[in-house]
Parts: C-alpha cells; sequence; structure tokens
C-alpha cells in the first residue's frame, strides 16, 4: 500500500511551522533606506529550521508562513508573493540536504549546518538579485550602475541575519529531534 505523503499529522506539523515563521517575522528592527527598507530579523532561523524538519516541503511553510507576515504590514504587502518565493525557497533549499524522512531523524550537527548554510545562500542570492532588479531598477527606475551601489547598504543586516539562522537553526533542529525521540514522536 502506498503511504499518503500529505496525511492530516504531516498537514498539521506544515501548518504549525508556518504558523512559526509567522510568528517570528514580528520581532524586527527596520532599517530605512534610500530606495525601501531592510530589517535585521529572527525568521531565517525559522525558514531554515522548516527545511530541516519537514525536508522540502518545508519550503512551503517558510515562504507560507513569511507571505502571510508580508500581509500584515501594508508596505510589504505588493511584495508578498516575491517574499513567498525567496523564503520559500529557502527552506526548500534547506530541506533538499534532508531529502528524506530517515535523513531528517538520524540529523547530525554537520548536515544542519550544510542544510543551514544552503538555505542562507540560496535565500540571499535571490534577495540580492530581487533588491537589484525588482526594488531598486524596475520599482526605483534607477539605472544598473546607481542600482548595484545601493546593494551594499543591505549588507550588515543581511550578514547579521545569516549569521544568527547559521547559528541558531542547527542547535534548536538538534534539540527538537532529541525531545521528540524521547517523546517518542515523529514528525513524519
Amino acid at each position: 500500500m502506498k503511504k499518503n505523503a500529505m496525511n492530516p499529522h504531516r498537514l498539521a506539523v506544515l501548518a504549525m511551522m508556518t504558523a512559526v515563521v509567522f510568528a517570528v517575522n514580528f520581532p524586527r528592527i527596520i532599517i530605512p533606506l534610500p530606495t525601501g527598507e531592510t530589517s535585521f530579523t529572527l525568521a531565517n532561523i525559522a525558514c531554515v529550521l522548516s527545511g530541516m524538519l519537514l525536508g522540502p516541503l518545508g519550503g512551503l511553510a517558510s515562504g507560507l508562513g513569511s507571505a502571510l507576515y508580508d500581509l500584515t504590514n501594508p508596505i510589504f504587502a505588493p511584495e508578498c508573493w516575491l517574499t513567498f518565493l525567496t523564503k520559500g525557497a529557502m527552506g526548500l533549499a534547506a530541506g533538499l540536504v534532508f531529502r528524506t524522512p530517515e535523513q531528517r531523524e538520524t540529523a547530525s550537527y554537520r548536515r544542519c549546518l550544510a542544510s543551514s548554510l544552503v538555505g542562507c545562500l540560496t535565500y540571499y542570492l535571490l534577495y540580492f538579485s530581487k533588491s537589484l532588479f525588482y526594488d531598486n531598477m524596475l520599482v526605483g527606475g534607477l539605472p544598473f550602475a546607481a542600482a548595484a551601489l545601493l546593494l551594499p547598504l543591505k549588507i550588515p543586516a543581511s550578514l547579521f541575519n545569516a549569521a544568527a539562522a547559521i547559528a541558531a537553526a542547527p542547535p534548536l533542529c538538534l534539540a527538537i529531534r532529541a525531545a521528540l525521540r524521547r517523546a517518542h514522536l515523529r514528525l513524519e
């Protein structure tokens, strides 16, 4: 008999991680920039963690939770679809390191670290591309050279957010997995 890929238990865990990603988006420090803004936030930790815990499906929780947060703020709402794609790709990329349930259940620190690195690199490649082409050139109307000169303004917050995710998500994943094992529970 074929196992149903989206059973009620898995759907509930997906909804829970979507809610976690949504909730951790609220505490943030917003920094205004000439063509928009950037933020110090802990949301990337939850985005990477959802991929580590749910595998590639964690990308859906990352993207949906972040996009729902964007809809709560009129400044971010018009770009919620871009957030869904970029944050979703972050969780998806992190989750691809943990393709199978067995890989997720027997996670090592090295695999968790690799997962968070892959997720963050994917996200920041997309984020800086979006900032350059969409925010600065399309919306801001700047020529390429001027648009590219504004990208370094986003680096400090981006480095902080990436470092926080890379440092915090692996031990959180291992702690959650250990607690689930002690309680004889699985996320699959």
